[in-house]
């Protein structure tokens, strides 16, 4: 059997190719050229991201981006639980299902995204990846933080300081509200989180400071 030939570390290793790929899956980039025949990288931001999408082509096809993007960033947390699964069925030495894989194999999906092998590395931030990778691992923090990017969207006006706002508080909410402090793995995983959305949005913070970031309320309807 196949599985038995790789072995444990030839699993891991392959599973972790499946979680980046999946992760490089350009649906901004495939969504755009395939039903509207444009590139989105070169019209708004720029970026290959669903934020982009809405901005570019509207509330359906952003919304169809965005599921599929936080549906790589899950597949790739569920693809490693599973893989934990099989090692304890075989005996095999294994992390805890809470730990080590389904992170590593998060940042996989999140990093595939943001330099995905079938767009020429050229990708989006990775916020919607992140958020179904925290969906998978763990749903309260994942819902308290769409409230949070919701409401401060809501409030502001602009999807990066609602990214922001929420991306910050997953430290907080995973470390100090559900109690993960005793889980290396989360931790590492949640503060680089904070670090993470602070350094993609860069660009935004400065458009920000300077008063330039164009304003996109998600969940408002349009002024005809």
């Amino acid at each position: 059997m196949l599985l038995e030939i790789l072995g444990q570390s030839g699993i891991e290793i392959v599973c972790g190719l499946i979680a980046y790929l999946l992760g490089s899956i350009p649906s901004a980039i495939w969504v755009g050229r395939k039903f509207y025949g444009i590139d989105v990288r070169e019209h708004g931001s720029g970026n290959a991201g669903a934020t982009n999408v809405f901005r570019v082509l509207g509330k359906g096809p952003g919304t169809v981006v965005l599921l599929m993007d936080i549906i790589k960033g899950f597949l790739s947390v569920i693809l490693a639980y599973e893989m934990c699964r099989y090692f304890v069925g075989k005996g095999w030495q294994s992390s805890e299902i809470t730990g080590f894989f389904p992170v590593v194999f998060g940042v996989l999906s999140v990093v595939g995204h943001m330099l995905p092998i079938f767009a020429k590395f050229k990708g989006g931030k990775g916020v919607a990846t992140l958020f179904g990778v925290i969906i998978a691992l763990e749903p309260r923090v994942a819902g308290l933080g769409l409230l949070i990017f919701v409401l401060v969207n809501i409030l502001t006006g602009y999807v990066s300081v609602g990214s922001l706002m929420a991306g910050l508080s997953i430290p907080f909410l995973f470390l100090q509200v559900f109690g993960y402090q005793g889980d290396p793995s989360i931790v590492v995983f949640s503060v680089s989180v904070g670090i993470l959305i602070v350094y993609t949005h860069r660009k935004n913070i400065k458009r920000l400071m300077a008063g330039e970031e164009t304003k996109s309320r998600l969940l408002a309807k349009k002024v005809k």
